[in-house]
């Protein structure tokens, strides 16, 4: 029984979980423990939602109809959307499969936004359908859109631009630079009297959209955008001379902290920054949409791998475990934008303490760049102990990479109040999924 004590902070709480799912063999050393095991922390998802909502309220004014939209593709799992569903959030897809996993969720089309730069005439014609909320990326996709659409769509569409107000620290992730891949560009010649043309021959078209945020990405320049886009809207109601576009979604994209257990930035502080920058953006003129993934879940996440071999080479020791490039994709091939802490554990789950050695820590991958970390001053690993690393409840183990057939490890959600309790949230992948995955039941189809 590992109860929770009052005051306990993260690291505290985080080693009794720890040390709970060694003694429930969810993870460990024997030939019968899973090797990995990946957890998501149920009471801080929550919170992390309660943080975003109330944020808003605060600022909101009173009345202003507001929907909150997990990104589904920073954590994919049915059982995450049923819990921020419960927690009043709805969700942004971008794919088929993700509108797929949020109907299955049973989060309803009123609730649900699809994003994506190359939506199919069939998925465009199934969320007409259904009344998912609709963002055009393009162009040419608003021009097939006027070949779908009635006079009257049973959901709202709306536009995707981009404010082109720069790039952060992580180019990749960058989505309002001057030659991104989403949106209509707002500052190319000729685009801003182009979009306030097509929304004035459309007035079925009622919402803009922008996400100016992504990892590294400060919070002023994500208030930029957000700026832009509301001056926009602006602009678009005066010509049309009414209010047509009465929604805006800003996105999300809130930067998230992994070098340490802080939350920071805080919901509270983005709001604060919009308020900076555009505080008309919260006197009830406008519905707001947000769609943030990374800051809900990044925090809540644990993968606890088991070391199966040391060996030193050249002088480096090494630790071989069982958490690599299959789960921290980001991480292992582009380390310096994606760093992960490393923390610790003995075999019985208790924190490890020793001399630190700089050691590297390295995953199961067939290839030498398979590394969680590179010289990482440690307390020397050896076979049997364990690694924990934090901050993977989104883009990490959530979205799996099947480098080498590696299989997808276990999912489980957990609770600390008032003893640490676990709940399967998505099963081991096994070896006959893995067979049918890979094309088993045709064989012989190349012969």
């Amino acid at each position: 029984m590992h109860r929770r004590t009052q005051g306990e902070d993260a690291a505290a709480r985080r080693d009794r979980v720890v040390r709970a799912a060694v003694e429930q063999g969810l993870v460990g050393g024997t030939e019968s423990s899973p090797p990995l095991v990946c957890l998501l922390d149920a009471e801080g998802i929550r919170a992390s939602a309660a943080a975003l909502t109330s944020a808003f309220a605060a600022a909101l004014a009173p009345g202003t109809p507001v929907l909150h939209a997990f990104a589904v593709k920073a954590a994919p799992l049915v059982p995450v959307l049923r819990l921020l569903a419960d927690a009043g959030l709805g969700c942004e897809v971008a794919s088929p499969g993700e509108l797929a996993l949020a109907r299955a969720a049973g989060i309803g089309a009123e609730r649900t936004v699809l994003d994506s730069p190359a939506k199919t005439t069939a998925e465009l014609r199934e969320a007409l359908a259904l009344g998912v909320a609709v963002n055009a990326d393009s162009r040419q996709e608003l021009e097939r859109l006027d070949t779908l659409v009635g006079p009257h769509p049973v959901g709202p569409v709306g536009v995707r631009v981009n404010p082109q107000t720069g790039a952060g620290t992580i180019d990749a992730l960058s989505t309002a630079t001057a030659t991104s891949k989403f949106g209509i560009a707002l500052r190319d010649p000729g685009a801003r009297a182009w979009l306030v043309r097509a929304f004035a021959d459309r007035p079925w078209l009622t919402r803009l959209h922008t996400h100016s945020g992504s990892q590294g990405v400060p919070l002023p320049l994500i208030a930029q955008g957000v700026r832009e886009l509301h001056a926009l809207a602006e602009e678009i109601n005066a010509a049309v001379g009414r209010r047509q576009v009465d929604t805006l979604d800003i996105g999300g994209g809130l930067p998230v902290n992994f070098a340490s257990d802080e939350e920071s930035p805080t919901y509270a502080q983005y709001v604060a920054a919009l308020q900076e920058a555009c505080p008309a953006l919260f006197d009830g003129s406008y519905g707001l949409v947000t769609e943030f993934g990374r800051s809900l879940l990044a925090k809540h996440g644990l993968a606890l791998a088991r070391v199966e071999y040391t060996k030193t080479t050249g002088g480096r020791p090494i630790a071989l475990t069982h958490a690599g490039v299959q789960l921290a994709t980001r991480t292992v091939y582009a380390p310096a934008a994606w760093p992960l802490r490393i923390l610790p554990y003995d075999a019985k789950g208790t924190p490890k303490t020793g001399p630190p050695v700089a050691q590297d820590i390295a995953g199961p991958a067939c290839f030498a760049g398979d590394l969680l970390a590179t010289a990482r001053e440690l307390p020397e690993l050896a076979p049997g102990d364990l690694i924990a690393v934090p901050d993977t409840g989104a883009y990490f183990f959530t979205a799996h990479y099947g480098y080498n057939s590696l299989p997808r490890p276990p999912v489980h959600g957990f609770t600390t109040t008032p003893e640490v309790h676990f709940t399967l949230a998505r099963p081991a992948q096994s070896l006959s999924d893995l067979l049918t995955e890979a094309g088993a039941a045709h064989s012989d189809a190349l012969l």
